[in-house]
């Protein structure tokens, strides 16, 4: 397809290089020719200097040619402007904007059609979603939730004595006492992986789990892991993430205290936010910490606009024996640096936002067949995608033992009239199930036929 990205910004370079990976036509468009000229050399796409919102610049990007146009530039006003503009130009167009600010999202979803938007996406929005649904069951360092609710593949740090530590996977049932769980990805030094039965599990692995919400219960308990409700949540930093977040912990009955740098900002908070707690303060300083109550907090939350800040507080954090912490990440590619760190769960706004249009491309482009959840685990470097089953899916009733699988690719999860299994070789998947694969991105599953050799 021709996509064209408005805005090569942190998002915008990050979409080329996932859409650019799976064969797209790209055109990239940005006022900075500098850093045009930068991507260009790093990603096969064609490049066009403007003003994304003017018809002159949209005219030459080639935008009646175009099947979809996503706008990501630093401005809401401008990604709206964008295009309502490219619609406009071409009725056929499908639109995707990114709109941050927290003024514009009710009117937005009353006025989507005027502005000829067939997708918005809201960054921040969706990091404090992600946020929120961490704190609210804790116990899991990420969780991504498939089959309406009923399964979910969650990840662990496997620690010093844990029940996993130097656990074959072929005899992982024996060691969990009869609790049947699936490991799809392994992170090991930095690299991602599908495991096997005969792969040996060891300490400092992050792994990603797949079983059906009640089993994953019963594997907390048995690995000890805390699950203590959140009552008392610190958040650092008073961006949009922590209006966001502040606002659903607030509704669920949690006390939020803020740390906030910046007056005017602690200031529109309290305004805001009347039921929490604003400290204008650094929330990266040590006294600012412990003065107001680090050690006592149930949750840490490190939201500033700084990889390393955020970094540094929630290591300070896990010092001080706070139960749960999540720290904001924008550079995805440092995560490998943070395995070993105790930094909590990771949560990028940019990673979220990207997943979100990359599955939104990859149903327009197999409308049939496309999945209908895709998350990216492991950092970015395995998908896990939900595919229902239909008349033109190949192998129906058949063994799985018997099917010829790509490299790499796992069938982790069938569902069928609501009953969750995790397949051995003698499962097979009906009309209607929902089968949940997990693959290592080398090559794109656009449908579920894709995954066969």
């Amino acid at each position: 397809m021709k996509i064209i990205i408005a805005g090569d910004g942190k998002v915008g370079l990050a979409l080329t290089r996932l859409l650019s990976e799976e064969g797209h036509d790209l055109v990239t468009i940005d006022s900075n020719r500098d850093v045009l000229e930068k991507n260009a050399r790093m990603y096969d796409a064609m490049t066009v200097a403007g003003n994304c919102a003017t018809m002159m610049t949209l005219r030459e990007a080639k935008v009646e040619q175009a099947d979809v146009l996503i706008a990501v530039t630093s401005a809401d006003e401008i990604n709206l402007l964008c295009c309502l503009t490219a619609r406009k130009m071409n009725p056929t167009l499908h639109t995707i904007a990114r709109v941050r600010s927290p003024e514009y999202i009710e009117q937005l979803y009353l006025m989507r059609q005027d502005f000829g938007l067939s997708m918005i996406i809201n960054p921040e929005r969706e990091a404090a979603k992600e946020i929120f649904r961490l704190l609210k069951i804790p116990g899991f360092l990420k969780r991504e939730t498939f089959a309406k609710g009923r399964v979910e593949i969650v990840e662990l740090r496997i620690v010093e004595r844990s029940l996993l530590e130097n656990v074959i996977l072929n005899h992982l049932t024996h060691a969990l006492n009869g609790c049947r769980v699936l490991v799809c990805a392994v992170i090991r030094d930095g690299r991602a992986f599908i495991p096997t039965g005969d792969t040996t599990l060891r300490r400092g692995d992050h792994i990603y789990v797949t079983a059906p919400v009640t089993v994953l219960s019963e594997l907390v308990k048995l690995l000890g892991i805390p699950q203590k409700k959140i009552r008392y949540a610190m958040l650092i930093g008073g961006g949009r993430v922590s209006y966001y977040l502040s606002q659903s912990l607030i509704g669920a009955g949690v006390r939020v205290k803020i740390i906030e740098q910046k007056p005017e900002r602690c200031r529109e908070l309290a305004g805001v936010l009347p039921r929490a707690s604003i400290i204008e303060g650094d929330g990266s300083s040590q006294s600012v910490l412990d003065t107001e109550g680090i050690a006592d907090t149930d949750a840490l939350v490190t939201l500033t606009g700084l990889d390393e800040q955020n970094v540094i507080t929630s290591l300070y954090g896990s010092a001080k024996g706070v139960p749960h912490v999540i720290t904001k990440v924008n550079r995805m590619e440092s995560t490998g640096m943070l395995e070993n760190l105790s930094v909590g769960s990771v949560v990028s706004p940019k990673e979220l936002c990207c997943a979100n249009i990359v599955q939104y491309v990859r149903a327009m482009q197999n409308q049939t067949g496309a999945a209908v959840t895709l998350h990216r685990i492991a950092d970015g470097r395995v998908e896990a995608l939900e595919f229902v089953i239909n008349k033109n899916s190949r192998y129906i009733g058949e063994p799985l033992k018997k099917l010829r699988l790509k490299p790499n690719i796992l069938i982790s999860c069938i569902t069928r009239k609501g009953k969750t299994e995790l397949p051995d070789g003698n499962s097979s998947y009906q009309i209607g199930d929902t089968v949940i694969v997990v693959t290592n991105r080398e090559t794109p599953t656009l449908q579920f036929n894709d995954i066969f050799a």
